[in-house]
């Protein structure tokens, strides 16, 4: 399994609303109702063990921790998962691809 976590910016149009997108957008990006635990979202999908998602310390980002299984070899379900992905960042973050690219931060 590969841990990988990142923090992105959030716009600000939208951390409003912030708390209430993590949780709706799983479900609306990837089917399924997410898991709660400490203030923490998480959901297990495609070649996702664990997606986990919560709101930085400043209320202005969000903090993302993937969890990719090991061994997957199907290339549809490996770009269904990353297009998904990609959605919900986008409609969490308010930010498309490129823009996301310049702002984020890893975290170490």
């Amino acid at each position: 399994m590969e841990n990988n976590m990142q923090e992105y910016k959030v716009k600000r149009t939208v951390i409003k609303e912030l708390e209430n997108n993590i949780s709706s957008q799983l479900t609306e990006c990837f089917g399924v109702t997410p898991q709660i635990e400490k203030g923490h979202y998480w959901i297990q999908f495609g070649i996702l063990e664990k997606l986990e998602v919560w709101v930085g310390e400043t209320k202005k980002t969000i903090i993302v921790n993937t969890v990719t299984k090991e061994g997957i070899e199907d290339d549809e379900l490996i770009l269904d998962t990353n297009r998904r992905f990609r959605k919900y960042l986008d409609a969490v973050t308010g930010y498309k691809s490129k823009e996301r690219a310049k702002n984020m931060k890893s975290i170490e």
